[in-house]
């Protein structure tokens, strides 16, 4: 999305991110935030997260693919035991109770960041 600020967009990931009840203080939590913002600008890199997404995030946190990966993986499996179920079950579309497990670390990402783009959209409207 051009002209979003890049602060705002930042405190609205951040907001997202806390509400679903992903801990601040996890590497994962911020791998996440980054690759939410990515997404948000680019849709196109949540296709491609091995290729894309953990190359990028990894490059700006100076590690590795894989911490990367199993870092927001963490995150997603403590925010998915602890976070609200409504609002899983409205961002994911299914209840946790189906046995279809958590989503994927893809799935998570791409669904926060179209939430955070709707959101957008309605507050410059």
């Amino acid at each position: 999305m051009k002209g979003i600020d890049e602060k705002k967009l930042e405190q609205e990931v951040s907001q997202m991110m806390i509400d679903m009840g992903i801990p601040a203080h996890l590497r994962g939590y911020h791998y996440m935030r980054t690759a939410v913002m990515m997404t948000v600008e680019d849709m196109k890199v949540v296709g491609s997260v091995t290729k894309l997404l953990y190359p990028e995030i990894a490059r700006c946190y100076n590690t590795t693919n894989g911490k990367v990966e199993r870092a927001i993986r963490n995150a997603i499996e403590i925010s998915w035991k602890r976070g609200n179920r409504l609002t899983f079950e409205k961002m994911f579309g299914y209840c946790m109770e189906s046995g279809q497990g958590r989503p994927t670390n893809s799935e998570y990402i791409a669904a926060i960041a179209d939430a955070i783009k709707v959101r957008l959209r309605e507050t410059v409207s």
